[in-house]
Parts: C-alpha cells; structure tokens; sequence
C-alpha cells in the first residue's frame, strides 16, 4: 500500500473535498486525484464518492479511514517528538576518542555543561572503528584520513614532544644533535607488533636505539618521568612535566612531524541537529585543547 497515498486519502476526507485535501497537502489538485485512485486500483475498492458537491466515504474507505486517520495521527506526534527533541537538543551522542586524548575530555565537560540533556556515550580505542558497523556518530581521528566514505572536519593541529626525564638528562647530559640520540636508550609508540619505526626530526630522521615500545603514551611518560628512556609525548601528556622540571624538552630546533585532528562522520548520513551542534562548538571551542598542547605554558 502507498502510504503517501492514503496520507493524501485522510487529509481529503478530513478536508471534505478533493480539492480541500490538495489545499490541505499544498498539491496539485490533479495530483492528489491521480493518486487516489490509483489507490483504489490497488486495494480493488472504491474508497470515495465524488460529486460537484464534494466526496463522501465508501463503506471500504469508511473502514480505510478510521484506522488510517489513527495511524497518520501517531506518525505526526511521533515527527512532532522527534522535531522537539532536537530543538531542544536532548538524546544520545555516541563518539570515539583514542585513548590518553585527556584534553578532549574537558570539552566534553564543557560540552555537557552547554547541552545538558544530550547523553554521551564515548568509546575509546585505538582501533579505526567502522562508523556504520559499530554505531558511532562522530569519531575523533589524529593523522592521515584515509577514509572516502568520511566526511572529515580539521579541529587543530599540533606536534608531540621529544622528551626525557631529568634524572637521565643529568645522567647522560643533553643530546646536542639527532645522531647524538643512538648515545640514549629509546621507547618508541607502535601500533601494534611491528617493530619500532622512526622519528622524523626537522628534515632528518633517524631509527631511535629502542629498548622498549608500546601503544600506551601513559607508559611512554611513566617511562620517561623515572628516568629510563628518551620518548616522544603528546604535548599535553609532556605539559606539566616540563614546567615542573620532571621531564626535559629535547632538541626543539628539530621539531617532530605536525598531527593533525580531525572529526569523521559518514557521507552518507545526514548529520542531525546534535552531531551538528556537536562539530560546531568543537570547532568554535578548539582552543580549550590547544592551550594544553603548549608544553612550556
């Protein structure tokens, strides 16, 4: 059955007329009509009676129309429910964040201070999640964005760190140049079992002395605050250990590669009113994640 059909069926009788239904609808006249009979056709019953007078029930569209009014009536209040809630932004916002990203979880706060009824449910992984199969509304992506069927929304950029802990530094002194840094032991972020890769330094490179690689910046920095190794920290994992004396910027005149953070929602999904509040002011708000990303401030 053509539920616009017999959408345009319940506002012709509740109309009177033919053309009071089209009027109702905002339809041509021939139209609505057309439309109606070819619902007729289809259900193999005359629903209205037409006259210069107006239309009047059929016993079948009497029987069509007092279930069918009721249903128009539930999927109207059920449109007009879905319509408030998003004016007055209430429901769920389901996001992904990497693990240790810790000041994207104060805009967060910040973000349910501004729309308290909308409810966050946040998962953190460093897998690169699939949007569609695992429900998520808007993911937060740092690096290279390789994905087509993504719509991507650039937030900030920033770099890590080459870090090491004071004891080290005055055990070992301060490597004076990137070659100096195979004099030093090394822990290296890795994704996964590969072995550890290299860092990019200004314009040089080099394969770090690695004695210890992980994908869980936290231990990078446990190792680096005890004095073990030479790393390279996010900038808000390095921030207050630097200004505190605890952790020793490294060769900041070969500064590490720029990351760049991204929002990913999927192309094919139209954006509702709370994933588009939520860019927004993620956007507009980006600034309470840039000032941790100072490690000297």
């Amino acid at each position: 059955m053509d539920l616009n059909a017999v959408q345009m069926f319940v506002n012709v009788v509740q109309g009177g007329s033919l053309s009071a239904g089209a009027t109702r609808l905002g339809l041509p006249l021939p139209t609505v009509s057309r439309r109606i009979r070819e619902l007729e056709r289809q259900l193999h019953v005359q629903l209205l009676e037409r006259s210069v007078k107006g239309t009047r029930l059929t016993d079948a569209g009497a029987r069509l129309y007092e279930y069918a009014g009721r249903g128009i009536e539930v999927l109207e209040e059920a449109r007009q429910a879905v319509v408030n809630d998003q004016a007055r932004l209430k429901g769920r916002l389901r996001l992904s964040l990497p693990p240790a990203f810790e000041p994207w979880w104060d805009l967060l706060a910040v973000f349910q201070q501004r729309y308290p009824d909308i409810q966050l449910q946040v998962f953190t992984t460093e897998r690169r999640v699939d949007l569609v199969e695992d429900g998520i509304d808007v993911a937060l992506r740092v690096g290279a964005i390789v994905h087509d069927s993504m719509i991507a929304r650039r937030i900030l950029s920033y770099r890590h760190v080459l870090v090491a802990g004071a004891k080290l530094v005055k055990r070992l002194g301060l490597p004076t140049s990137v070659d100096a840094l195979h004099h030093f032991p090394c822990a290296v972020w890795s994704p996964g079992a590969s072995p550890a890769g290299r860092w990019r330094l200004g314009k040089e490179s080099i394969a770090p002395r690695s004695v210890f690689t992980t994908n869980d910046y936290a231990q990078l920095q446990r190792r680096a605050l005890a004095g073990d190794v030479v790393t390279e920290l996010p900038p808000f994992l390095a921030a207050a250990a630097i200004r505190s004396g605890k952790l020793v910027s490294l060769l900041p005149e070969y500064p590490l590669p720029e990351q760049e953070v991204h929002l990913l929602y999927p192309s094919h999904r139209h954006p509702s009113t709370i994933v588009r509040t939520y860019l927004d002011f993620c956007q507009q708000e980006a600034h309470i994640v840039a000032e941790a990303m100072h490690p000297t401030r």
